[in-house]
């Protein structure tokens, strides 16, 4: 990342106005979507959208024709461009052949994104936005930091200001009457226009029609007063039949703020009669700027099934951190850094891209079913494919594809960090290692990795067996948690191999962008997982889980590497997560809980990929409760602890925020333990225990498990 971006990071860090807005939202906008969102089938909604914006996206062509001969037929007039420079062209000839002086604008973020505001006003003409957020940042000469609310981000008290010196001098921080203040200033506006200008929601082919949603009335008035009415619309907001506006308008007002309606839903099929009986002009302008382009990509077609709802934002707890003057470019958050490398270019989404944690929060509640965090890796990817790897990620990608170099290392980093180690902790690094205990202690290396204890363990003789995949945490920084695995495992009469060639999952040269590096990872372990014959290969990290099962064939398909996916699947097929492992092994009643144990009140911490990819939420609970404990559930039980593998080594600014409130959700509880399935998170977690001087402990499942079976 650049200097200068890290900057902007820090900056908005650094404003208490800006966080504390967007996580009182971000709490708030949880209790309303869902509460919007009852006795709605979403995930019918969902699967209808991504139906009919992905059909879309393949007919594309097809559909801006129908709607052009619908829409002329109606009186409209249809440019179709690919160049965002001809879409500021034609309106700014239209504006001088039509004599235009005065223009406003509804919300358009096709308009934002060419910059068609300071193009009018170099040539002398007024313009003025009419949504009241996007008002306020006008006056204020910011850009949007929120796509459906793009003030979200200032203050009343800063509003006040704003209004004060652009507007009016004497404005209280009063909401009530800010917004008195500002319709009275804007109603004026309207009647001068000469011309009023929208995007559009959706555009359907069959009718040639416009739907434009807003809470305010304010686009109904800009299409209507003036005499000239000009739609700017990106052609993936295209839709085939009227039917299919309905589960759009069920999910847009529901996702983006937790309404159940937004307050105007404008339907425009033609033109609008003037009081004369006339007919105004409308002009409907269908944009590309390489729309088509990515409907042609077998892996970004996707993305156009965005509805432009902003979930993605109001969930991501890096957004809620940074806001969109720093997570985005004019479409922010999640969807907007890919936007962004598109509609701009690869190289503009460079740093954007690096914010993207990978919680997956946005998945299960895009409208779109749009897999974004996917995406983001496939950005990476291509990012490396052209510019190739940094210096310092090709020379610790050397390491760790080096398994007998990079175990080596690490046998002889438990040597060497004696002087920094107290008890399992190192709680302080010198000089440019410092960031990385500011905010949490690190565990130290294990003096024998597990791979040196696990043959200690007396293990049954069985014809079932599980393979035990460790994962490098595991290994070499928690080998009890792996003890702890096949003791239980042992319970059940399952044997436990652990074969040496294991190796690092290849997580983090995917995450970032290194795929190449990824797949000789993925050849390595599969080679070395496959050698015994077993039932089951079995994780206890997450993270892990989710590169057997599925990263493998992944990584191999976007290299085109066929020869290897046959063994991948192979693989996926016997990989399984160890509390869903362990839950089916106590169902088939091959493992039984002691019976009336009290092991008191225990909170918590859903790890992303467990829960998101894994769909593993239950299990453990499941078995904590059997084993004697009472789970007092945290707020915020699945959002991300701001580990993320390297990206609280790469991001420690707003990994230490992150963890900090994961923390105080944690201590709200009461409860004296954390449990969790991931070795990461524990590291997160009772790293930042350990650092606050907090006495509740955090802990793997697995080790809470061990010794409360018979």
């Amino acid at each position: 990342m650049t200097t200068a971006f890290k900057d902007s990071i820090s900056s908005a860090l650094q404003n208490a106005n800006l966080t504390g807005a967007l996580g009182r939202f971000s709490e708030a906008y949880r209790v309303s979507r869902a509460k919007a969102y009852e006795g709605i089938d979403f995930d019918a909604v969902r699967e209808r959208i991504a139906e009919i914006k992905g059909s879309a996206a393949s007919h594309q062509e097809e559909l801006a024709g129908q709607f052009a001969r619908s829409a002329e037929a109606r009186g409209a007039k249809v440019f179709r461009t690919a160049d965002p420079a001809q879409v500021k062209q034609y309106i700014l000839d239209l504006a001088r052949d039509r004599g235009v002086r005065r223009v406003v604008k509804s919300k358009s973020m096709a308009s934002e994104e060419i910059h068609l505001n300071a193009a009018l006003q170099q040539a002398g003409i007024e313009v003025d936005e009419t949504d009241l957020g996007e008002w306020i940042i006008q006056l204020a000469h910011q850009t949007p930091s929120h796509m459906v609310m793009p003030a979200i981000h200032m203050t009343k008290e800063e509003v006040a200001e704003v209004f004060s010196q652009e507007v009016e001098a004497g404005q209280a921080p009063d909401i009530p009457k800010l917004v008195k203040f500002a319709r009275a200033k804007l109603r004026p506006k309207f009647l001068q226009a000469d011309l009023g200008i929208t995007g559009a929601n959706i555009a359907v082919a069959e009718t040639g029609s416009l739907v434009i949603v807003t809470n305010e009335g304010n686009a109904r008035l800009v299409t209507t007063l003036p005499r000239i009415h000009v739609a700017i619309v990106g052609i993936e907001k295209l839709v085939e039949k009227v039917e299919e506006i309905e589960p759009i308008l069920t999910a847009l007002p529901r996702s983006a703020t937790g309404q159940l309606l937004t307050s105007y839903a404008s339907i425009l099929s033609g033109q609008v009669p003037n009081p004369d009986g006339t007919d105004k002009e409308l002009h409907i302008i269908l944009m590309d700027n390489h729309r088509s382009d990515m409907a042609a990509d077998p892996k970004f077609k996707e993305a156009l099934q965005c509805i432009r709802c902003a979930t993605c934002l109001n969930v991501c707890p890096v957004f809620r951190l940074v806001g969109g003057h720093v997570f985005g470019k004019t479409y922010t958050g999640g969807i907007g850094t890919i936007l962004t490398a598109w509609f701009d270019e690869l190289k503009k989404s460079e740093d954007i891209q690096g914010l993207c944690i990978q919680c997956g929060a946005c998945v299960p509640v895009c409208p779109g079913r749009i897999d974004i965090p996917g995406l983001i890796l496939e950005l990476r990817r291509r990012l490396v494919v052209e510019q190739g790897q940094s210096l310092a990620q090709r020379g610790i990608f050397k390491v760790v594809n080096n398994r007998r170099l990079f175990h080596g290392m690490l046998r002889m980093a438990a040597v060497t960090q004696k002087p920094f180690t107290k008890g399992r902790f190192i709680r302080h690094l010198p000089l440019f290692l410092s960031d990385m205990t500011a905010f949490r202690s690190l565990p130290a290396i294990a003096d024998r990795p597990l791979r040196d204890t696990i043959t200690a363990i007396p293990q049954p003789r069985s014809a079932e067996k599980a393979v035990f995949y460790a994962g490098c945490l595991i290994d070499f920084a928690y080998p009890e948690t792996g003890e702890a695995l096949v003791r239980i495992l042992n319970k059940a009469g399952v044997e436990v191999a652990f074969p040496e060639g294991q190796t690092c999952c290849g997580a983090p040269a995917r995450y970032s962008g290194a795929y190449e590096v990824a797949a000789q990872n993925a050849r390595d372990n599969i080679r070395a997982l496959l050698e015994t014959e077993a039932r089951w290969v079995v994780s206890a990290c997450p993270t892990c889980t989710v590169a057997l099962k599925h990263d493998f064939l992944d990584t191999f398909r976007s290299l085109g590497m066929d020869d290897a996916i046959a063994d991948a699947e192979r693989l996926a097929a016997k990989v399984i997560d160890f509390s869903t492992l362990v839950k089916q092994l106590v169902d088939e009643g091959r493992l039984t809980f002691k019976e009336g144990e009290d092991l008191g009140r225990i909170t918590y911490h859903d790890s992303c990929h467990l829960k998101r990819t894994l769909k593993a939420e239950q299990p453990p609970r499941d078995l904590l409760t059997r084993a004697g404990h009472g789970i007092q559930e945290m707020a915020e039980c699945d959002t991300c602890c701001g580990m993320a593998g390297s990206y609280s080594l790469k991001l420690p600014e707003i990994s230490a925020p992150i963890l900090e409130r994961k923390l105080k959700h944690i201590k709200e509880t009461g409860a004296e333990r954390v449990v969790m399935d991931c070795p990461g998170c524990v590291m997160q977690i009772r790293g930042g225990l350990d650092k606050d001087g907090s006495p509740v402990k955090a802990e793997h499942t697995a080790e809470r498990l061990e010794g409360r079976f018979q």
